[in-house]
């Protein structure tokens, strides 16, 4: 495997891991990486449940000024250990687990998953886009999200 996408690959999956940090799709993420990690050894899988908690309580325990600096320092933890894994593997080994990697990515990704919402609610898995026009309001509760104020109607628009 080219070492350009191995580290792309390692990147990917380290955001990936920190992504889902705190999220509803963090238990399962959470026990997939672990397995990945530990390949049949329960002691390595251990550790690596420990490792992921550690990475969950300190983004949580993070002050809000200091999450993207975590986030960042997390991903790059992870994108490390994921590299380092891919590098000592053998051509054949490798490309198995690069499978396994990318189908862990693709569940942790694909629309809809993590996303839920209660009775009365909408969840989207993807991007949301929330506009108000003609005298109407919109509001969207969430964390990390500017929104900015419609434009007045014109004289047209009365």
């Amino acid at each position: 495997m080219l070492a350009e996408a191995m580290t792309a690959l390692a990147a990917a999956g380290g955001t990936a891991v920190v992504q889902a940090a705190g999220t509803d799709a963090w238990t399962g993420m959470r026990r997939q990486v672990a397995r990945w990690f530990g390949r049949g050894n329960p002691e390595r899988e251990h550790a690596e449940l420990e490792r992921l908690d550690s990475t969950a309580g300190e983004l949580e325990a993070a002050p809000p000024a200091e999450v993207e600096r975590v986030r960042i320092r997390q991903e790059a933890a992870w994108q490390g250990r994921i590299q380092a894994l891919l590098e000592s593997l053998e051509d054949t080994e490798r490309a198995a687990i690069v499978d396994e990697l990318t189908a862990l990515r693709t569940r942790q990704t694909s629309p809809g998953d993590g996303a839920s919402a209660g009775q009365g609610g909408v969840a989207v898995g993807g991007n949301v886009i929330v506009q108000a026009d003609h005298s109407s309001a919109a509001a969207l509760v969430m964390g990390n999200v500017t929104l900015g104020n419609p434009s007045q109607p014109g004289s047209h628009q009365d």
